[in-house]
């Protein structure tokens, strides 16, 4: 994976997204910023990218995802990579479904992907040291290099689906207490059923990441 650093960007995978459309760069590839203007969080909402903490998009081929993930889950297999790697490190951080970083009961940052031709970019921002009101913080210190070095050299195995969400499945009971988000509704997760291609159905519906 190579790594560009930024001093300051508007959003990661905006950047990142232009480039690979004008063919400037290539996947595997990863943009890394300091400070993030404009962060694109779920349902078009914004991320404070607040300086000292952690900004980066990246770029994988599809042909190098393993073969039983859905992209639907893909959220889900790229963050809770990450949160592994940090539980290494002795954080407490959870992924509540599908795709927010946690620490107790507060979010701490959140991972988003989209498709790109033959490449599927996802960006991922997490607070390190400081946060907006209501947010939290990220319960170890770490460098942003130290954490995207481990990072990437887990996700380049590209573990298959499978082992990913056997380990996910055991903390999917921490989001129950969480709502989540179906187009504009707000969805309990107190009943959810949590399958095994990483869709949760409630309430009647079968509803995937998306995002």
């Amino acid at each position: 994976m190579t790594i560009h650093w930024l001093e300051t960007v508007d959003s990661t995978q905006r950047y990142l997204t232009d480039a690979l459309r004008t063919g400037e760069l290539a996947a595997p590839v990863a943009i890394v910023a300091d400070v993030q203007t404009q962060g694109r969080g779920s349902r078009g909402n914004g991320w404070t990218g607040l300086e000292g903490n952690l900004f980066f998009s990246f770029a994988v081929g599809r042909d190098a995802l393993p073969s039983d993930l859905k992209l639907e889950s893909s959220s889900i297999y790229f963050a809770f990579i990450l949160k592994t790697v940090l539980a290494g490190y002795g954080s407490e951080v959870w992924l509540k479904w599908p795709n927010d970083f946690y620490v107790g009961g507060r979010k701490i940052g959140g991972t988003i992907t989209t498709l790109r031709d033959d490449s599927l970019v996802c960006g991922i921002g997490l607070n390190l040291r400081i946060a907006p009101e209501g947010f939290g913080t990220l319960d170890i210190e770490i460098s942003r290099k130290e954490l995207l070095d481990a990072y990437f050299e887990r996700l380049e195995k590209f573990p298959p689906w499978k082992q990913i969400f056997r380990n996910y499945a055991i903390e999917f009971d921490k989001s129950r207490r969480f709502f989540s988000h179906n187009d504009s509704h707000k969805i309990a997760l107190k009943n959810a059923v949590l399958c095994e291609d990483g869709a949760i159905e409630c309430d009647g519906q079968r509803m995937y990441s998306l995002r």
